[in-house]
């Protein structure tokens, strides 16, 4: 593939004129963008949705409820759980403080009606009060929050203790740990990011150009998300916005690792700077372009998830990997040219890169490739086999944090004094004529009351309190019998939902995505593979080997995370998105492998040409892997559980995938494959 990049690519005119201006125009006119955009990725913090609807499958039970919640409340509603409790005992003292504090509560903006009256627990020691705060900007919610925890933590008796929980405290604490996304992420990432790059290219100008790169592919990102979030058109939540920032940072720096490896082969032997690019771009954009919308596509297949939440993080990720790649091949040549062989500085440009590791490596391959593969392939499927221990069924809403935070602090205090599912009950929605039967209906084993509010029109609110704690197995239980009690019931149209019947809703629909995106992400990738390759045999090989790297990835994250880490299970989405990042990214690194060994096998033959393409691209392939493991690994800065187990699951995947997959078991299987692999296309009837 040709691609003529403006001002890049040699051109006529004896002063080189064309070759310096232009490059310098795209350089300002990106430098401009960015300074004007610099604050659109903070921005994107005040368009996330947080809220349980975000992540609900529209045709779902629950989301139904929500809304007619939202109908019958006059808005989008979401529920402060004041808890006031003192280990010994309340005092007179205690009740008249309380009561002070919820007067003051009740003049706080951002609340849609007054707080209820105090709730005394019925072992005398702890006060539940409810208070209503406007969901309809989750941000706001949560500032509305932080601001009631101020209130009522004020002038308290000594022993008192008060914390805010329920689903705006969640909603707070959810949008606190997202802050660090725009701050403590960011900086984390570019940290780890420039100290490897400094290690691959001991010069102090190449790590700011590629960093800047990434900077601005981020700008373009956010610039273009914000509205479409804002407006409704896209989901964004903080773990996808969380995502968008890493896989922006790793993919641009992939590419520039991959271009500037290029540009770093041509320099010795070009005439100009402009020449050298130009080389590296014609002879890496495919390769390049290829990677980028194997991940576009594959994350694309993610529309067709039943959950907001992944319908959204498809579009985010893929508008973040496309504007990577459009900056890679516009501002990173233009800086490249116009820095000249300073760009290396103090180290000078080799012709013949390719250190002797990748030679030892390739030489190893090229004699014992069938032990390298078979050895390979035991290791991997070893792994796999524990991947079936992983524990994906999904946790209770406290479990989400890393930290010990406000909300589930309060949460446990309430469980302590009050019904265990006090603070989320089901909720049944049904006409005032019928309630009283539905009610009766309700009262099934493991229910410890139900209180029906005031109709609203031709809807009433049913709040069914459980024993047991809210998304616990138990009350899954409990709520599949409330279910099937009040369905039963004659002429009655009823609606259940709740925080229990979300995160149900939630697996199942988890469940039923893994069906089908799983599928439809190998088509894809076989697909673009095929394409790219003209062949069939080496598209099935190199899907093949990412996946069983997938499944070993999964097997090593089951033991960490239940004999290591002590995680109580994970997302039921965890599986889905690794899998989804993994073969993407995994067949990146052979995208950029395989595309340079078919260019060496058209002069050498497919056994040459695979030792060659492993020499020569070993050291950037892997130096890009080790890049995109640690901002992947950067994740695990936000105290969030689904987060944490994401960055470790990529980032052993990437590493897996780079020093195993991609190094040892993908080449020595081309090679002893032979042309073959390149079936039914023209290069098999080549040398072997």
């Amino acid at each position: 593939m040709r691609v003529d990049t403006p001002g890049l690519l040699p051109d006529s005119r004896p002063a080189g004129v064309r070759r310096r201006w232009l490059p310098a125009l795209v350089l300002v006119v990106w430098l401009v963008l960015g300074a004007v955009g610099s604050g659109a990725p903070g921005a994107l913090s005040h368009v996330q949705r947080n809220d349980g609807e975000s992540f609900l499958p529209a045709t779902a039970e629950a989301t139904e409820v929500v809304r007619l919640q939202e109908k019958i409340m006059g808005g989008k509603i979401q529920l402060a759980l004041v808890v006031f409790d003192r280990p010994a005992g309340l005092t007179e003292a205690d009740g008249t403080a309380v009561a002070a504090r919820v007067a003051e509560v009740s003049r706080l903006a951002g609340l849609t009606g007054p707080p209820s009256a105090p709730v005394r627990a019925d072992d005398g020691r702890a006060l539940l009060v409810t208070v209503p705060v406007s969901g309809v900007d989750g941000f706001e919610a949560g500032r509305t929050v932080e601001r009631m925890r101020d209130v009522v933590r004020a002038d308290l008796p000594a022993g008192l203790t008060a914390r805010v929980t329920g689903p705006a405290g969640y909603t707070a604490d959810l949008g606190e740990a997202f802050a660090g996304i725009d701050g403590r992420l960011l900086v984390v990432t570019a940290l780890v990011v420039a100290l490897v790059l400094v290690l691959v290219y001991r010069s102090p100008l190449l790590p700011v150009v590629v960093l800047a790169s990434a900077g601005l592919a981020l700008v373009v990102s956010a610039l273009v998300i914000h509205p479409l979030a804002a407006n409704g058109v896209l989901t964004l939540n903080g773990q996808s916005q969380g995502i968008l920032f890493i896989l922006v940072f790793g993919a641009s720096t992939d590419y520039a690792l991959l271009l500037i490896a290029r540009h770093r082969e041509e320099f010795a032997t070009a005439v100009s700077p402009s020449r050298s690019v130009a080389a590296a771009v014609r002879s890496s954009a495919e390769s390049i372009t290829a990677s980028a919308g194997t991940v576009v596509l594959g994350l694309a297949c993610l529309l067709f998830s039943e959950l907001s939440s992944n319908q959204g993080l498809g579009p985010v990720a893929a508008i973040g990997i496309a504007a990577s790649l459009l900056v890679s091949l516009t501002f990173l040549p233009a800086a490249l040219v116009l820095l000249g062989r300073a760009a290396f500085w103090p180290a000078r440009p080799r012709a013949k890169p390719g250190p002797r590791l990748w030679g030892r490596v390739a030489a190893l391959v090229g004699r014992r490739y069938r032990p390298v593969w078979v050895l390979s392939v035991l290791v991997l499927a070893g792994l796999a086999v524990l991947a079936g221990t992983l524990r994906s069924s999904g946790v209770r809403q406290p479990e989400v944090f890393l930290d010990r935070v406000e909300a589930v602090a309060g949460q446990e205090v309430l469980e302590r004094h009050f019904p265990a599912g006090a603070g989320d009950p089901v909720v049944i929605i049904t006409e005032p004529g019928v309630a009283a039967a539905v009610a009766t209906a309700a009262r099934v084993r493991g229910v410890a009351d139900v209180r029906a509010g005031a109709p609203a029109g031709n809807l009433v609110q049913l709040d069914a309190t459980l024993t047991a704690p809210a998304e616990s197995p138990e009350a899954r239980e409990t709520l599949a019998e409330i279910r099937k009690a009040v369905h039963a019931v004659p002429g009655a149209p009823v609606w259940v939902g709740g925080r229990t019947a979300i995160q149900q809703e939630i697996t199942e629909a988890a469940e039923r995505d893994r069906r089908v995106i799983i599928p439809a992400v190998l088509l894809v990738v076989f697909l673009v593979l095929a394409l790219l390759l003209r062949a069939l045999v080496a598209p099935l090989v190199l899907i093949g080997t990412v996946v069983l790297s997938f499944a070993a990835t999964l097997g090593v994250g089951a033991l960490v995370f239940n004999e290591v880490l002590g995680f109580p299970g994970s997302d039921p989405s965890v599986p889905l998105y690794a899998f989804v990042f993994l073969v993407a990214l995994g067949v990146d690194y052979n995208i950029f492998l395989v595309t340079r060994v078919r260019e060496e096998a058209r002069r050498a033959g497919t056994r040459e040409g695979t030792l060659r393409g492993l020499t020569v691209t070993g050291g950037v392939i892997t130096s890009a892997g080790v890049v995109l493991a640690a901002t992947f690994a950067a994740l695990a800065v936000l105290p969030i559980l689904f987060l944490a187990q994401i960055a470790f699951l990529v980032a052993f995947g990437v590493l897996l995938d780079t020093l195993l997959v991609r190094s040892l078991l993908v080449p020595a299987l081309t090679v002893h494959i032979g042309r073959a692999i390149w079936w039914p296309g023209r290069l098999r009837r080549g040398a072997v």
